[in-house]
């Protein structure tokens, strides 16, 4: 794969790495406190790579290769990378997968840029997963802490050194919230998927999502045994298989995937 490195108008470095092939592109847009070097991102390379299929994947500014410091970042950043990235690398049609806050940033990018990405995949999609933060996981001394400070600490499954969550952060998810509206107008194939056991993201949000896109364009596949993380060898192999055999019909605007 072909690495780039792309400069934002605040002047930092965002990684991204592109294969060239057939079309549509797959862009792979990872989770929080995660990147381009993950399970999943991985394991579209190399699928993409075996069939001759386009693709990129990058790392939002303080995650992974791209430059920043990841407190710094807002989630308003992290979708205007992933834009810039699109609008840089990208040409039409494009199939988005988003995994976890990646899920959220898929469906955000593909409200603003409609012409570009004409399918979607979401693997335990996360929309507005900002306000579950501070009304589901924090405590009320950690709110205390978030106000007064502006940042806590939590502690990270992925390293030593705890993960700093600011209130800036969470500020900025306010300005992109999904789950509130009546529907989402994307007018595209989307396919979410989502395990029952998932401990951190509810199946549910997936199952609100289903209904607010609307069931004659989106399907839904839940997983029993599924976690969170759908990093299985089963789990990914589904992914590719949602992802890869879209015919281009599909990408007419008019045409809808049949409901799930």
């Amino acid at each position: 794969m072909k690495q780039l490195n792309l400069k934002t108008p605040d002047g930092l470095t965002i990684a991204a790495e592109k294969l060239e092939g057939r079309s549509p592109t797959i862009i792979f847009m990872p989770g929080f406190f995660s990147n381009m070097q993950g399970t999943k991102a991985t394991f579209l390379a190399e699928k993409c790579r075996e069939r001759g299929q386009a693709y990129i994947r990058f790392d939002y500014r303080g995650h992974g290769q791209s430059a920043g410091k990841f407190e710094e970042g807002t989630f308003t950043d992290w979708l205007n990378d992933t834009l810039l990235v699109l609008d840089e690398l990208a040409e039409a049609p494009v199939v988005a997968v988003g995994s976890s806050m990646g899920g959220w940033i898929a469906l955000l990018a593909a409200l603003k840029r409609p012409n570009l990405i004409r399918g979607l995949i979401g693997i335990a999609s996360s929309p507005d997963f900002t306000e579950d933060i501070w009304h589901r996981r924090m405590t009320d001394q950690q709110r205390k802490e978030m106000t007064e400070k502006g940042y806590i600490k939590q502690p990270s499954e992925y390293q030593k050194e705890p993960v700093i969550i600011t209130k800036k952060l969470l500020d900025s998810g306010k300005e992109h919230l999904l789950l509130h509206k009546e529907s989402l107008d994307l007018n595209i194939p989307v396919t979410l998927i989502h395990g029952k056991k998932d401990a951190d993201v509810p199946w549910e949000k997936s199952e609100q999502l289903h209904q607010l896109i609307g069931k004659d364009q989106c399907r839904l596949i839940l997983i029993e045994d599924g976690e969170h993380r759908l990093s299985r060898e089963e789990d990914l192999e589904l992914v590719w298989e949602v992802t890869h055999p879209l015919p281009p019909s599909l990408w007419d605007r008019s045409t809808h995937l049949p409901g799930g």
